[in-house]
């Protein structure tokens, strides 16, 4: 039963909680018209009947069986003025012999009267006129039918009932509508917020608003928020400081090698320097994330474009595909240090790198394919982790510090998306990059 139920119940808020209000109102509105026609208007219609069937008797014992045409015409006469009976005289005339079924509730309900007051036979016809309802007693001499007009045979409070019941239904229903729009505003508000927060965008005309509980989740988003922010800021200046304090030795000792004579020793030392100034930019660069970078629309294709042209003035053989808009809110630098990152990383184990990137519904999806060697399935998940190398070695000649491609997936992860690595078609590795739009 959980299971069809939340398969075919509405996955919005706004739509559950219309389900909720209609769901018992349909309920009290079925019992109602339940309660409603099997009592009061069942009775009324009987009780109709009962009076039409009293007037046919009435006037039937009162036509003895031997009465003159004059006396037959007086008491027909009599009823068709008092009762608002159309009647006629048939004479000669014989019901047929067929087996009678009633065909709708006047039939029913006039027959039942009837067969208590009658001892004649008849027969009740409330199909062949869309006004009247004739009802034929057989007499000796013939047919007397009476005509009667369907109105008093129905009552109109069933109608006025079930326009009370719809209208009153329908006028609930619009102001519970307008009124729970109104609540999920809030919520849809705050969602907005959260999500754009997930993808490192800012939310500045955001406030808290709506119902108390809705409050009290915009207060703690925002002050989570902060938090988030104030340990980022945090973050980065210790960051610039400890960067500032590690440049400093380095640079007063790439001053005393360069007035040191030039010899084998000296040239190795300032390969050293270099490399260890290459690796504090990477450390410094994953640690700090670029999270202090505030969002620009940005064309990604427009930007892998021009890193694949910084590649190719290197020699290397890089081709672009972009396809459909690819504006996106992103922060430049941390993009395209993302995209240089898995570019240079195809560069290295690769002679051929194709890039491309479209357009996929609400996401952007790049891709960078190469024809290296590949990475083992097993290992396609490990290459994110900080300091994780497939080559085991340190040396940086054949694959830096291993923290490329966890910069790439820290900063795809900060504006909402994600990256992963997969087989390439042309033989290689594929990076998959993926952005909100």
């Amino acid at each position: 039963m959980e299971p069809f139920v939340k398969q075919y119940m509405p996955k919005s808020l706004l739509g559950r909680t219309m389900v909720i209000l209609i769901t018992p109102l349909a309920i009290v509105q079925l019992i109602s018209a339940i309660v409603f026609y099997d009592t009061h208007w069942g009775k009324i219609m009987d009780r109709l009947a009962q009076g039409v069937a009293g007037d046919i008797a009435m006037m039937v014992q009162l036509i003895p069986p031997d009465a003159s045409s004059e006396t037959r015409h007086q008491v027909i006469d009599l009823f068709a003025t008092a009762k608002e009976l159309v009647i006629d005289h048939q004479p000669g005339a014989i019901l047929a012999p067929t087996r009678w079924k009633p065909r709708d509730w006047i039939e029913e309900s006039l027959n039942d009267a009837l067969s208590e007051l009658l001892t004649r036979p008849f027969v009740v016809d409330a199909s062949s006129h869309p006004r009247l309802v004739i009802i034929d007693v057989q007499f000796g001499d013939g047919v007397l039918r009476a005509m009667v007009p369907r109105k008093r045979l129905f009552s109109s409070t069933a109608i006025v009932f079930g326009l009370w019941t719809a209208g009153s239904s329908l006028i609930l229903l619009g102001i519970a509508i307008i009124f729970m729009r109104n609540q999920v505003k809030p919520i849809r508000r705050l969602a907005r917020a959260v999500e754009n927060f997930g993808k490192g965008r800012d939310s500045p005309h955001f406030k808290s608003e709506g119902a108390r509980e809705v409050r009290q989740a915009a207060l703690a988003f925002q002050a989570m928020r902060e938090r988030i922010q104030r340990q980022i800021a945090q973050r980065t200046a210790m960051l610039s400081g400890v960067s500032h304090d590690l440049r400093t030795p380095l640079a007063r000792m790439k001053l005393q090698l360069e007035m040191m004579p030039a010899n084998e020793g000296v040239a190795e030392l300032k390969a050293d320097i270099a490399e260890m100034e290459r690796m504090l930019e990477e450390y410094l660069a994953f640690a700090r994330g670029e999270g202090s970078e505030a969002p620009t629309d940005i064309d990604i294709g427009a930007l892998i474009e021009e890193t694949a042209a910084a590649a190719r003035r290197e020699g290397s053989a890089v081709t672009v595909r972009t396809e459909g808009d690819l504006v996106v809110p992103v922060r430049p630098s941390a993009m395209r240090r993302a995209v240089a990152n898995v570019m240079s990383n195809a560069i290295r184990h690769g002679r051929t790198v194709e890039a491309a990137a479209r357009r996929a519904g609400d996401w952007i999806d790049i891709t960078v394919d190469d024809d290296g060697p590949g990475i083992p399935a097993e290992s396609r998940e490990d290459v994110f982790r900080p300091f994780f190398r497939l080559e085991s070695s340190r040396n940086p000649e054949t694959g830096g510090v291993g923290l490329g491609l966890a910069i790439v997936r820290d900063i795809l992860r900060g504006h909402g998306g994600d990256a992963v690595m997969e087989e390439s078609p042309l033989g290689g590795a594929r990076a998959h990059l993926r952005l909100p739009v």
